[in-house]
């Protein structure tokens, strides 16, 4: 009888013992055994409409010394300006070969006429573009030194005046002359004016 209790004894302390290590087994298992925690996504939201109200909300003004400089007018605000509207007008004097050739050379957007604009007379309004021309076909390189002096001293304050007018209205300026020798002449004075050799006889 005291066998038998020894030995049932011995048989549960065993079942003990051998639940006892299963337990410290399951909870000595590595990390990377273990299994991974199952990840949702998480459902995208939109966000929120802004207040319209605040997009149109104006922006604060500059203060005065932030003012960007103003811009030069555009050249069609020029014209609109009335002394800058071209006048056709007949040409002023009787020399025919120096009209024919203000009227083909540019070629001339009136023929027959001079223009006015800005107040000063000019020779020709070019075809298709805002140029103005003054047409000179008088053979300088004949003229003696003196004369020559005399006559580009003249032409210079005419020229300047004319190119003054023409850019103020938003026009650009062209000098045409016969003789290469004239055209040098002029830039060695100017050399900022725009002259052209026409090669139009006298």
């Amino acid at each position: 009888m005291g066998a038998v209790v020894v030995a049932g004894v011995v048989v549960v302390g065993f079942a003990i013992k051998e639940a006892l290590d299963a337990y410290e087994l399951r909870w000595a298992e590595p990390e990377d055994v273990r299994p991974t925690p199952e990840t949702r996504p998480i459902p995208e939201t939109k966000p929120a409409p802004q207040d319209p109200s605040l997009k149109k909300r104006p922006k604060p003004e500059p203060a005065g010394q932030d003012w960007p400089p103003p811009l030069p007018p555009d050249p069609l605000d020029r014209e609109r300006r009335p002394e800058c509207k071209p006048v056709p007008v007949p040409h002023a004097g009787e020399d025919e070969p120096h009209n024919e050739c203000a009227d083909k050379f540019p070629p001339n957007r009136y023929p027959g006429m001079d223009v006015i604009v800005g107040g000063v007379r000019f020779d020709a309004l070019q075809v298709g573009v805002r140029v103005l021309w003054e047409i000179k076909t008088h053979r300088f390189e004949t003229y003696n030194e003196f004369i020559q002096d005399q006559e580009i001293e003249k032409e210079m304050k005419q020229l300047l005046n004319e190119r003054n007018a023409a850019r103020a209205c938003g026009y650009d300026f062209v000098v045409g002359v016969s003789t290469e020798a004239h055209r040098r002449a002029l830039l060695s004075r100017a050399p900022t004016l725009n002259v052209v050799v026409t090669g139009c006889p006298r």
